[in-house]
């Protein structure tokens, strides 16, 4: 057994949980934390590719856990409670844009959007939207829809494309959602609610076929190193999930806005000078 890779597992798993649900970019995030320990070296780089897309999984299973109950209730109610049958259609209609373009053009996205570049001009073009969305919550409420219960068809559907700007590396899945969903009328909980309800068919999705097309690379020997990866996923996402969901109640996003900023120039500070391999 390899302590350091298991080591190596654990970190890279507590990267995906922290970084998964807030709008900052768990890709961009994991390509530096790749580079910086050199998993994909040990563990080897197609492998680890998928491994960090399994993950994702764990930190999902974490947003089960903290909305367990609505989603009993959702369950329970799709024969005969209306408010359940709607909030169950809204998610898998705000979820079909994801598959339909990802599974188009998920491949040309990895072969030629993966550069420094790219993944800096969306870390810093999504900090400045961020502010922009901010400042115009803060002049002209927008919000005409307080819960997700209050959210139409269309309004899940709009949510939907929003999320598929995410197949641009460095864009961030949760961030083009909520900050989409609010520029859309939602508002920040309903938006943030939203976004992790979505998250689950997303990322389960992702990971599932990630597995699946890929299966020829893994065998059981590997399961050991998945799971731990699993694991702390689930316990960072978790305690960030929680943390998320009460910062939200009475702060703004703007902490994040300039924090993308600075990554954004750390992307092409570290890309120029040769440190970080981005396009991998």
């Amino acid at each position: 057994m390899d302590i350091v890779l298991f080591v190596k597992a654990a970190l890279m798993g507590i990267v995906e949980g922290l970084t998964e649900f807030l709008p900052i970019s768990s890709t961009g995030h994991l390509i530096l934390a790749d580079a910086l320990m050199g998993f994909g070296g040990t563990a080897g780089a197609e492998k680890a590719k998928v491994f960090e897309i399994a993950i994702q999984t764990g930190a999902i299973f974490a947003v089960v856990l903290v909305y367990l109950q609505r989603i009993k209730d959702t369950v329970v109610g799709l024969g005969s409670d209306p408010k359940a049958q709607r909030f169950a259609l809204n998610v898998i209609i705000g979820f079909i844009p994801a598959v339909i373009l990802g599974l188009l053009f998920g491949k040309a996205v990895k072969a030629h959007l993966f550069t420094p570049t790219v993944v800096a001009t969306t870390f810093i073009l999504g900090g400045f939207i961020i502010i922009a969305a901010e400042r115009m919550a803060a002049r002209k409420p927008m919000q005409r829809v307080e819960t997700v219960d209050d959210m139409s068809a269309l309004d899940a559907l709009k949510v939907g494309l929003i999320q598929c700007f995410a197949l641009v590396p460095g864009t961030s899945r949760s961030g083009s959602t909520i900050i989409g969903g609010m520029l859309l009328g939602l508002s920040r909980k309903a938006a943030t609610d939203f976004s992790f309800f979505l998250g689950i068919p997303t990322l389960i999705g992702a990971g599932a076929y990630s597995l699946y097309k890929e299966r020829a690379l893994l065998s059981l020997a590997d399961l050991p190193l998945f799971l731990t990866g699993l694991v702390f996923a689930f316990v960072s996402a978790w305690i960030c999930v929680r943390w998320l969901i009460r910062y939200v109640s009475s702060h703004n996003f703007m902490p994040f806005a300039w924090y993308r900023i600075a990554f954004g120039i750390l992307i092409l500070v570290t890309a120029h000078m040769g440190w970080v391999t981005w396009a991998d």
